[in-house]
């Protein structure tokens, strides 16, 4: 029988998911050095509350009050075969910068000659109508700092004294959990699938470790990492464990990682951040190799709103 891989490009003859590389990775600047100066109203974030990657940039785009500074259209969650698509609905909507019916022809006005896979986030110039970035990585980074001037927030998500120790973690995480939920639920070998998913929970099991003694991934305040781990948590039960196989446990079980979830849940703005309904019909009806009844479960019933119990911590 010959398995369907959900990304056949990115897949190995091993039955390993290999993610693509970011295409576009300019920067925008403070001082404009860069092409693309920091400007109020200049750009616009296109995103899915779907997607963890885009996720991330939604929530500091949130912290750093940059809403009234940066524009943001949601795209449908449920993507078909033309890719993610602008149109009106409950939480997304048609694209009111450029009238693009689908994402791909921001990439296709950016370059012609594109050929890969069409992802979330995308930060578009609206001045030079085109692509900035479609690297979520680039894109924190520059909302945490670019565009300080614009902004009354003092929040800083990457400090400098932090930034070896916060990039080390991040790719711990990014190796282990971010993408090894997704190395486990699109691997397509027995073998390939059960690595991923060892990984997966010993780099669970060591984290909740690490929050057994701290409020944060490195202590008493929240950084850029902590909120890369967030937005893999919050779809873990609903979502990994089941239609990723990820199921040696949830998060529910593990009485840190849950506390901090909840605590990260419940900080001011995040929960706006959080669509939970967009969250599961984008990856059990978009993925219908995996889940081909494109069935949608009702559960889990998880109240992110209870105490955590985590204020004692320092």
């Amino acid at each position: 029988m010959t398995i369907q891989a959900q990304f056949p490009k990115e897949q190995t003859e091993e039955g390993e998911f290999k993610r693509q590389e970011d295409s576009f990775r300019d920067w925008v600047t403070a001082d404009g050095t860069s092409g693309y100066p920091a400007a109020h109203g200049r750009y616009h974030l296109y995103v899915s509350w779907a997607c963890p990657w885009a996720h991330r940039t939604i929530i500091v785009r949130k912290l750093k009050h940059l809403e009234p500074v940066i524009g943001m259209t949601v795209v449908d969650p449920i993507r078909d075969d033309r890719g993610w698509a602008f149109r009106d609905g409950p939480g997304h909507s048609t694209d009111p910068i450029n009238g693009f019916t689908v994402l791909s022809e921001a990439y296709q006005s950016t370059d012609p000659t594109y050929h890969g896979r069409v992802t979330v986030p995308v930060l578009w110039d609206k001045e030079t109508k085109r692509i900035v970035s479609n690297s979520d990585d680039d894109i924190m980074r520059m909302f945490n700092s670019a565009f300080n001037g614009l902004t009354d927030s003092t929040v800083d998500l990457c400090p400098e004294e932090l930034r070896e120790e916060i990039d080390r973690l991040n790719v711990f995480l990014y190796e282990n959990v971010n993408d090894g939920v997704y190395r486990a639920g699109f691997a397509t070998s027995q073998k390939v699938y059960e690595n991923a998913v060892r990984s997966l929970f010993e780099a669970l099991d060591s984290l909740e470790s690490r929050l057994s003694t701290q409020r944060y991934l490195f202590g008493t305040r929240t950084v850029e990492t902590d909120w890369r781990l967030f937005v893999t948590l919050i779809r873990f039960d609903a979502v990994y464990h089941g239609h990723f196989k990820c199921n040696i446990r949830r998060i529910v079980d593990y009485p840190n990682l849950f506390g901090y979830l909840k605590d990260l849940y419940q900080d001011e703005g995040i929960s706006d951040t959080v669509n939970l309904d967009h969250i599961k019909r984008h990856y059990y009806i978009t993925h219908d190799d995996i889940n081909p009844t494109r069935i949608v479960p009702l559960g889990p019933d998880q109240d992110f709103h209870a105490p955590h119990g985590r204020d004692h911590l320092e």
